[in-house]
Protein backbone atom coordinates (compact mmCIF):
# COMPACT_ATOMS: atom_id res chain seq x y z
CA UNK A 1 0.00 0.00 0.00
CA UNK A 2 0.92 3.52 -0.46
CA UNK A 3 0.89 6.83 0.73
CA UNK A 4 1.25 10.18 -1.00
CA UNK A 5 2.96 12.95 0.79
CA UNK A 6 1.69 16.28 -0.85
CA UNK A 7 4.90 18.67 -1.22
CA UNK A 8 6.08 20.74 1.68
CA UNK A 9 3.82 18.63 4.71
CA UNK A 10 4.67 16.62 7.37
CA UNK A 11 3.07 13.10 8.61
CA UNK A 12 3.32 10.67 11.48
CA UNK A 13 3.40 7.26 10.71
CA UNK A 14 2.60 5.38 14.43
CA UNK A 15 0.00 3.05 12.75
CA UNK A 16 1.51 1.74 9.51
CA UNK A 17 4.69 0.64 11.58
CA UNK A 18 5.27 -3.44 12.40
CA UNK A 19 7.07 -2.65 15.87
CA UNK A 20 8.41 -6.39 16.12
CA UNK A 21 10.58 -5.68 13.46
CA UNK A 22 12.06 -1.87 14.24
CA UNK A 23 13.99 -0.15 16.58
CA UNK A 24 11.37 2.80 16.84
CA UNK A 25 8.11 3.00 17.47
CA UNK A 26 7.13 6.20 15.43
CA UNK A 27 8.51 8.18 12.50
CA UNK A 28 7.88 11.26 11.58
CA UNK A 29 8.55 11.96 7.79
CA UNK A 30 8.74 15.57 6.30
CA UNK A 31 8.39 16.27 2.15
CA UNK A 32 10.81 19.37 1.27
CA UNK A 33 10.02 19.05 -2.02
CA UNK A 34 8.21 20.56 -4.35
CA UNK A 35 6.87 17.17 -6.11
CA UNK A 36 4.51 14.99 -3.99
CA UNK A 37 6.19 11.53 -2.63
CA UNK A 38 4.12 8.11 -2.42
CA UNK A 39 5.56 6.06 1.13
CA UNK A 40 5.67 2.49 1.38
CA UNK A 41 3.22 0.84 4.22
CA UNK A 42 3.38 -0.50 6.18
CA UNK A 43 7.08 -0.29 7.65
CA UNK A 44 8.42 -3.23 8.43
CA UNK A 45 12.08 -2.91 9.01
CA UNK A 46 14.83 -0.10 9.74
CA UNK A 47 15.95 -0.16 6.08
CA UNK A 48 12.67 1.97 5.42
CA UNK A 49 14.45 4.98 6.41
CA UNK A 50 17.66 4.81 4.19
CA UNK A 51 15.12 3.84 1.02
CA UNK A 52 12.69 6.47 1.79
CA UNK A 53 15.69 9.14 2.33
CA UNK A 54 17.40 8.61 -0.48
CA UNK A 55 13.18 9.86 -2.60
CA UNK A 56 14.54 13.25 -0.67
CA UNK A 57 12.08 13.16 2.05
CA UNK A 58 13.85 13.85 5.85
CA UNK A 59 13.21 10.99 8.12
CA UNK A 60 12.88 11.25 11.97
CA UNK A 61 12.52 8.37 14.16
CA UNK A 62 11.24 8.49 17.67
CA UNK A 63 12.54 6.03 19.90
CA UNK A 64 10.77 4.80 23.34
CA UNK A 65 12.43 7.55 25.15
CA UNK A 66 11.59 9.95 23.26
CA UNK A 67 8.89 12.34 23.04
CA UNK A 68 6.98 12.49 19.50
CA UNK A 69 5.06 15.56 20.34
CA UNK A 70 7.80 17.67 21.10
CA UNK A 71 9.67 15.94 17.72
CA UNK A 72 6.91 16.70 15.95
CA UNK A 73 6.76 20.31 16.71
CA UNK A 74 10.30 20.77 16.29
CA UNK A 75 10.15 19.53 12.62
CA UNK A 76 7.05 21.36 11.84
CA UNK A 77 7.90 24.71 13.04
CA UNK A 78 11.18 24.09 10.72
CA UNK A 79 8.49 22.51 7.65
CA UNK A 80 6.41 26.09 8.52
CA UNK A 81 9.83 28.22 8.60
CA UNK A 82 10.37 26.91 4.79
CA UNK A 83 6.97 27.23 3.71
CA UNK A 84 7.05 31.15 4.78
CA UNK A 85 10.69 31.65 2.53
CA UNK A 86 8.68 30.05 -0.08
CA UNK A 87 5.78 32.51 0.17
CA UNK A 88 8.15 35.54 -0.12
Amino acid sequence: MKIVLRPHHIIGLAGYIVELRTSFRNLIVVNHQDEPIKLEVPVLNDQWIEEHEALGLEVIPVFDDSNFLVTYEIAKHKLDEERKALEE
